[in-house]
This record gives C-alpha cells, sequence and structure tokens, in this order.
C-alpha cells in the first residue's frame, strides 16, 4: 500500500481537470497526512453495498437513548469485518479495501453520517479510534480558506 504522501498524490492525480478540485485536494493535502498520521493503518476495509453506498450503522447512546449518530466502520483486515456490527454473509455487501487518505477525503462528500470508527487492532474491536465528519469538515475548510487567502497575495509580496 502507498504511504500517505503518494495516496494524497493520487487524489490529486484522480481530481477532475476542473482546474478547481485537484489545487482543494493539495491545499487540503496536509490535514489529510496529519489525521492519517494518527492511524495505525494505511489502509481499512470500509463495507460497501453492490452499488458502492457505504454501509452505515447507527449508534445510541446507553445514557441518553434518544441521541443517536450514524458511523461508518473501517476495519484493519478483511477478516476484522466479520468481527463487525454488520454481517459479511449479506451477499448485498462486500469489505473493498481502500487507501486511509481517500476514506478521509471522501467524509467531504457524504453528509449522511457523523463518524468513521477506525478499528485498529486486528482481530479485535476494543481499540478504535472515532474521527468525526464535522471535526474533519471545519478543518479542511479552515485549509482551504487560508490556501485561497495566499494564492490572492500578489507575487511579489516579499
Amino acid at each position: 500500500m502507498d504511504d500517505i504522501d503518494q495516496q494524497i498524490q493520487t487524489l490529486i492525480d484522480d481530481a477532475p481537470d476542473d482546474g478547481i478540485t485537484g489545487q482543494a485536494v493539495e491545499a487540503i493535502g496536509p490535514t489529510l497526512q496529519a489525521i492519517a498520521a494518527q492511524l495505525q493503518h494505511l489502509q481499512y476495509y470500509v463495507l460497501q453495498t453492490l452499488d458502492r453506498g457505504w454501509v452505515m450503522t447507527t449508534l445510541s447512546s446507553r445514557n441518553q437513548p434518544t441521541v443517536r449518530k450514524n458511523v461508518i466502520y473501517a476495519y484493519p483486515t478483511l477478516k476484522d469485518v466479520a468481527l463487525g456490527p454488520h454481517s459479511i454473509k449479506d451477499p448485498q455487501v462486500i469489505g473493498v479495501p481502500m487507501a486511509v487518505a481517500h476514506i478521509l477525503f471522501q467524509m467531504l462528500s457524504i453528509k449522511s453520517f457523523d463518524s468513521i470508527i477506525f478499528v485498529e487492532t486486528p482481530g479485535s474491536l476494543k481499540r478504535n479510534v472515532e474521527v468525526r465528519r464535522a471535526d474533519i469538515q471545519t478543518l479542511m475548510q479552515s485549509q482551504l480558506r487560508e490556501a485561497q487567502g495566499a494564492s490572492t497575495l500578489p507575487p511579489d509580496i516579499a
């Protein structure tokens, strides 16, 4: 699996040739890299339906049953998918390997979930890292604003 820098470069290279998306991905690259560096794996398995939709799980608080959130699980190995709340036996659901930078980038476009839970320890669901979509979105929007501000400066500012 590619390292995080290569994963981000792939995102930039695969961006639509619209003059904007590639620059935006490049601008948020450091944020993607910083978050991915806090995770243990370069690739995770995400459950998807046959039409490539991500499988979500609704969790509710034990203390506040009315408080709910939609999460997506990302597993370190295909074998670990079977440990999760969704059965891999469903023929309409498959575990798809994805680069961690790609998963984080997708968080911007999927509005219907609150967090991704990265399962970090193969063979166990005990050690997880939750990455909230709202936090990622805030960080990336800030990074984009910063990049836009930098690009409006005249080239001879020094």
